[in-house]
């Protein structure tokens, strides 16, 4: 089944591909050394003054921290992403004495659009998430309190939609669907409403 995205002009083959399944293979396992590749790449995103005030926990399926993870996740995301590899736990620095931590939740976004065109060019999926209780996982790993926890990431090997419940699994196959560009980049003032 092909999941590439039908683009309005030619863009990168890895991120035409690139898509976020719910699916994932149980029966292969991921390593540090698996996503050490998208880890890097996140690491040299561009950062506001150089600040790369983004940092990650993981935890891997079987392991301790992959436990603790899935238990706080929320809705949806409770049944599907337990079935990952890892799950990725972003976070941004929440000082607002410090210069510039504005822009964390921005270079945060840019660590983990980076982190997930890496992981698909190495053969990975990612999907990114909002279902989780933030608060639990900063208290089970004492997450500082200038930091706040935002964004949870299953990855892992792409598993076949029939493993989902019949909801998911219509989401997984629907076809994927873009605002036009033309609603999207603008060249003049915005419309009136």
């Amino acid at each position: 089944m092909s999941r590439n995205a039908d683009t309005s002009t030619p863009i990168l083959p890895v991120l035409a591909e690139r898509w976020s399944p719910r699916s994932f293979d149980t029966s292969r396992s991921l390593t540090m050394a698996d996503l050490t590749p998208a880890f890097e790449a996140a690491r040299w995103s561009p950062s506001l003054s150089n600040l790369q005030e983004w940092r990650f926990l993981v935890g891997f399926r079987g392991d301790a921290t992959f436990a603790a993870m899935t238990e706080h996740l929320s809705g949806w995301n409770a049944s599907w992403a337990p079935n990952a590899g890892a799950i990725v736990i972003g976070m941004y620095e929440d000082d607002p004495e410090n210069r510039g931590r504005e822009y964390a939740p921005y270079d945060l976004g840019q660590a983990m659009a980076h982190f997930s065109v890496q992981a698909h060019a190495d053969g990975l999926f990612v999907h990114q998430a909002a279902g989780f209780d933030r608060d639990a996982i900063a208290a089970h790993f004492n997450v500082p309190t200038t930091w706040k926890v935002f964004v949870v990431a299953a990855v892992g090997h792409l598993g076949a939609p029939e493993l989902l419940d019949e909801t998911l699994r219509a989401r997984e196959t629907a076809p994927r669907v873009r605002r036009p560009l033309d609603e999207t980049v603008f060249t003049h003032p915005f419309p009136a409403a």
